[in-house]
């Protein structure tokens, strides 16, 4: 395999213990977090890949301080309003992924408007998780399809596999390289569905320390892979 994938996943791990080590708060992590998803999403629409999904904020990091959620909200706030014409520039399209409850109005207000000033670009997608699960995702997909079966939209032979898709929070194509920085190794209930033959490249690498060269080396590993999709190789 010789050519880049179509859909990157990052799980952006290691802001916070960034921080600690250099003897700062963990939101200093968090900001540099932000420049180097800057300069990754460029590096990737430079590079042709059509989506990057990114790990922004877990259903379960709620349960962090609040000091931390709020400078969390505003950082993403800030981005959405001040990169915009940066990102016009660029031609990329922003969605979000996740449920929009708990979120604050002004968070909300921010995701639609960069949603809407962006929904013609075309170069590359990014899809922000925010307020996002995986097992959450394959439920509230699920209570979709209940809710068209019994108004009879749907019938029960619409759905599969490959159908399912469109009833998640975006009809993306499945993931081909999943990336996660800061040392550890697993998936955190991170697009579970669109994962079943994504290959996986661990870094111990904080994600404020992973830079383009180290996506061009990921890159690297996954064009190293043969992928069979459950198939044997046949001499």
């Amino acid at each position: 395999m010789n050519k880049n994938p179509t859909h990157i996943a990052i799980i952006m791990d290691g802001n916070g213990r960034w921080a600690k080590k250099r003897g700062l708060k963990r939101s200093e992590g968090h900001k540099e977090g932000g420049k180097t998803l800057e300069r990754l999403a460029l590096h990737a629409k430079n590079l042709g890949i059509k989506y990057l999904s990114v790990f922004a904020f877990s259903t379960d990091n709620f349960k962090r301080s609040e000091e931390e959620v709020n400078y969390l909200m505003d950082l993403l706030i800030y981005y959405f309003n001040h990169k915009l014409d940066t990102i016009c520039k660029d031609n990329i399209k922003v969605v979000f992924s996740g449920r929009k409850e708990n979120l604050r109005e002004d968070v909300i207000k921010a995701m639609e408007n960069i949603t809407k000033k962006t929904k013609d670009n075309n170069k590359c997608l990014l899809n922000i998780c925010l307020n996002y699960g995986g097992r959450e995702e394959i439920v509230d997909a699920s209570l979709k399809i209940i809710e068209k079966l019994h108004n009879g939209l749907i019938k029960k032979e619409d759905i599969n596999k490959n159908t399912f898709y469109h009833y998640l929070y975006q009809d993306l194509p499945p993931i081909d390289l999943l990336i996660r920085t800061g040392g550890e190794k697993r998936l955190s209930n991170f697009m579970l569905y669109q994962m079943d033959y994504a290959e996986i490249y661990f870094s111990d690498l904080y994600f404020p320390d992973f830079w383009e060269k180290d996506l061009d080396a990921a890159l690297t590993f996954y064009k190293s892979r043969e992928r069979k999709f459950g198939s044997v190789k046949t001499d």
